[in-house]
């Protein structure tokens, strides 16, 4: 007769760690939920900020946002789920540059929802199968709202700065939005519907207030013009570099000269000299009229420059207009800290982004949270006419988006409660043009107020939340491989 053992057989390594069923699927669900919470007070135009400190090689360094990505970007998480919203949010902000707070808070009150369903013994599978058909109606919801205005000069223009000032509310810029978006406008009309931002060069300068920040139509460069040497050329023919220019000076590393007298050291330095001069000669042999190097130009090559009237870059800014096609400018940010500056740099690099965004795909949807509810009342009618547990899961799918409004309205200091009943209400009764005036604290039209977002940016959200969280709520498993051990050095190559 056979014996068989009825111990658990290990199949892994001694440490490495599993876990499994239930308790993966809640470990993976609450990481995920905890990183939604984490953001989930720097949502909407009354969002708080976050100081963020580093350590390691930067540490001590303070970084004040509320700016989704930079926050996740700066967690060391542990958590896969976890890591899994902190890449979807990076992704959002590569993608369209806004929308990073939103897409997280969506996917982690999806996970919420799918929690409650999964206790009421619903299969992960059936919440997934409801999810899909929610996203579809969703998706086809927002697309029949978007309004298109890109036969219209004037009112495309209009709806690329209603754009940019819904966008730049939620930042630091946003007492000056009208500013700032005047600014974001400008110069993204300026490439012409190319969409290439590296033409846009934000330039930060410390020092006055963020209202003195300005837009030039032209390429600025850091640096200064050298000392006696032209400040304006016409038609200039640029020659720039990366290539040392201070070797006019004795600098031998590695090595010892020994000489016998002060005469030697003299004749070193004239050989240095004569190295150099037959470096300018060179440079100067390409005819160029502007000389641009990214390291330092020292005394001497600067006296040679000016003697041969060429202008070298070196706290002034050089200016280059009448850049090929006009597309070109730079756009100087002025503020009292650091800190400050960092945060206008990444809030106007978000705006610039999404009107990018939307100059090549120009639809355009209304915001407060009126898109967020007329998805959830396409979603919900659906689900009312779905047979089985399919409707149970669209109706929490609808639910999750009905958490975006309300979420602003908490963060503003209002009863969201009453505000989304009367939200809600005011969609049923046929006004979808309804959504949170959150200077007032009370429900008013959008379309009025010209509180309006890019079309890409929700749908980007509504996709990437959804596709999230399904993977997440897909895990049954999580294997932990073992740490690799450390060997003893042998000292052999």
């Amino acid at each position: 007769m056979n014996h068989v053992s009825l111990n658990p057989v290990r199949v892994l390594k001694h440490e490495a760690e599993e876990e499994r069923g239930e308790m993966a699927r809640m470990s993976s669900i609450i990481g995920a939920i905890a990183i939604g919470d984490l953001v989930k007070s720097t949502l909407g135009p009354k969002g708080m900020d976050k100081i963020l400190v580093s350590m390691g090689r930067n540490e001590g360094q303070v970084e004040i946002t509320n700016d989704g990505a930079t926050i996740l970007r700066s967690l060391g998480v542990d958590n896969p789920a976890a890591k899994i919203l902190v890449d979807m949010s990076r992704v959002q902000d590569d993608e369209v540059g806004d929308g990073t707070t939103s897409v997280t808070v969506l996917a982690s009150e999806l996970l919420r929802e799918a929690e409650k369903l999964i206790d009421q013994k619903i299969h992960p599978q059936i919440i997934i199968a409801g999810w899909r058909n929610a996203t579809n109606i969703a998706r086809e919801a927002l697309q029949n709202a978007s309004l298109d205005n890109s036969q219209d000069a004037a009112k495309f223009r209009e709806d690329l700065l209603n754009i940019a000032r819904t966008t730049l509310s939620s930042k630091i810029l946003s007492q000056h939005k009208e500013h700032f978006a005047n600014l974001a406008v400008d110069a993204v009309c300026r490439l012409k519907g190319s969409g290439q931002l590296s033409a846009i060069q934000i330039i930060k300068k410390s020092g006055g207030r963020l209202e003195d920040s300005f837009l030039d139509e032209g390429f600025l460069l850091d640096k200064k013009p050298g000392l006696h040497q032209p400040k304006r050329i016409e038609n200039a023919k640029i020659l720039i570099a990366n290539t040392p220019m201070d070797t006019d000076k004795i600098k031998v590393f590695g090595s010892r000269v020994r000489v016998d007298s002060m005469a030697k050291i003299a004749e070193l330095e004239v050989a240095e000299k004569e190295k150099m001069k037959d470096k300018v000669a060179k440079i100067l042999k390409h005819n160029a009229n502007v000389f641009i190097n990214r390291q330092l130009i020292y005394n001497y090559p600067e006296q040679l420059f000016a003697d041969a009237g060429v202008m070298i870059g070196e706290d002034t800014l050089l200016r280059f207009s009448g850049v090929k096609l006009g597309e070109a400018c730079s756009i100087v940010i002025r503020g009292a800290t650091q800190q400050i500056l960092d945060e206008a740099d990444r809030s106007l690099h978000d705006a610039l982004c999404v009107l990018a965004a939307t100059v090549r795909e120009s639809r355009i949807v209304l915001g407060g949270g009126c898109s967020e509810m007329l998805m959830a009342g396409a979603v919900n009618a659906a689900a009312a006419k779905t047979p089985g547990k399919e409707a149970v899961a669209m109706e929490a799918f609808a639910r999750a988006l009905a958490q975006l409004p309300t979420t602003i309205a908490d963060n503003g200091g209002y009863d969201s409660a009453q505000l989304i009943s009367e939200l809600r209400a005011a969609h049923t009764q046929g006004k979808s043009s309804m959504g949170l005036d959150m200077d007032n604290g009370r429900i008013a039209c959008m379309k009025q107020l010209g509180i309006t977002e890019s079309f890409v940016v929700k749908r980007q959200v509504l996709m990437s939340a959804a596709e999230a969280a399904e993977v997440i709520l897909r895990v049954d498993n999580i294997i932990k491989a073992a740490p690799r051990k450390r060997v003893q050095d042998r000292g052999h190559c």
